[in-house]
Parts: C-alpha cells; structure tokens; sequence
C-alpha cells in the first residue's frame, strides 16, 4: 500500500503509544520513522514524548536526511536513513528504550551480538520458522558520533541483511518492517525475549545459591 504523509503520521503516533503503553518509550526516548510514497521519510522531531504524539511531531525528511519542514528531527536521523537506503524492503523503523535492553548489553560489555534460540517467539522475525533457529542479533557499543555509529550498523548489515533488529548497549534497539505492523511485531516481540533472557538470569543466580 502506497504511504502518504498523513497516513504515515497516524501509524507513527499509533506506533508511539503502544511502545510508551508498554514502557518502552520512556521521557521522550526513540525515534519513529516511515518511508512515503514520495521517496521522502516521515520521522519523529526531536524530544517529543512519544505517548502524547500529535501530527505536528512528525516531519518530512528526504532520503538523506536533510529536513523538509523548519523542525529538527531526531539526532538518531542517521540510523533511519541508512536502514532505508540499505533495503528497499523497510517500510517503517521503531527504535525504543527498555530496561532488559539496557541490562543485558552493559552486562555483557564485549559481546557482539545476541544470541536467541528456543523461542516459540523467535517466528515472529520475518522469516524464522521454527524456535530451533538461532536468531543472532548484532549489538553496537553506544555513541554520541552518529557517523561513527552508522557506519559500523552498515558494516555488519552489509553481510547480515536478514537482520531484523540490532540492539545499542545501553541505549535502546532498532527494529523494522515492510510494513508499521511488521516492524511493531519485532520491536514487541524482541523486547519480550529480551525480558525472558534477563528473568533467566536471575533465576539461574538464583538457582546457584
């Protein structure tokens, strides 16, 4: 289905409240974004609370990130538009905050990816049939720099395009789809299985005491 702006504003701020429903927007954490019909890209602006978005929120950006309209789009812009010129497929991009994110990355520092496997949940990744499939997920240390950053998202993606998702240790993760709906089944689904990763931590302290 073609997306003009004001169809991709609705999706966002339906978007943005259901991430900040589950908690996983905090303050006025992540950025939402989704690709027009036009080539050009609908994006959250800066610092906007993502439970309380309005369509005044949401810009126009064309395909290199330079801004349409007199706001100031979110710093992370960078990450959004690398996504979309990597893959013809991503529609929509949602990146959020949560706290198992941010748990499980700084607790294992040098890690470089995420391993997942044995989740029934696993299927919902495009293309990942079985929850005896591992489904590895890239982590990128955290930086202000977002050339720096963005251009070691491309390195690993370049050779890892069936990718749905990667995590910023510390920070948040970014997750997408052809569509909003996809893109929110990942983001959704993921931070679940980051949740069960973490509890399994936990317990498994637990258990050794």
């Amino acid at each position: 289905m073609k997306t003009g702006f004001d169809r991709a504003a609705e999706e966002i701020i339906r978007a943005g409240n259901r991430l900040d429903t589950l908690g996983l927007a905090p303050a006025t954490a992540g950025n939402y974004s989704m690709r027009l019909e036009s080539g050009e890209i609908a994006i959250t602006v800066s610092g906007a609370h993502k439970g309380t978005l309005e369509k005044k929120d949401i810009m126009r950006l064309d395909i290199q990130g330079i801004a349409l309209e007199d706001k100031k789009p979110s710093a992370e812009t960078l990450l959004h538009t690398l996504l979309y010129a990597m893959f013809p497929h991503v529609q929509a991009i949602l990146h959020s905050h949560s706290i198992p994110c941010v748990v499980l990355t700084r607790l294992f520092p040098k890690e470089k990816f995420l391993t997942l496997q044995g989740y029934e949940l696993q299927k919902v990744f495009p293309g990942v049939t079985t929850h005896e499939t591992q489904v590895m997920l890239p982590v990128f240390d955290n930086s202000q720099d977002m050339t720096v950053l963005s251009a070691q998202v491309q390195e690993v993606l370049r050779d890892r395009p069936e990718t749905p998702a990667y995590l910023i240790r510390g920070h948040g993760l970014y997750g997408w789809g052809r569509t909003m709906k996809e893109a929110a089944q990942v983001v959704e689904g993921l931070e679940v299985l980051l949740s069960c990763e973490l509890e399994m931590l936990k317990l498994a302290k637990d258990i050794r005491r």
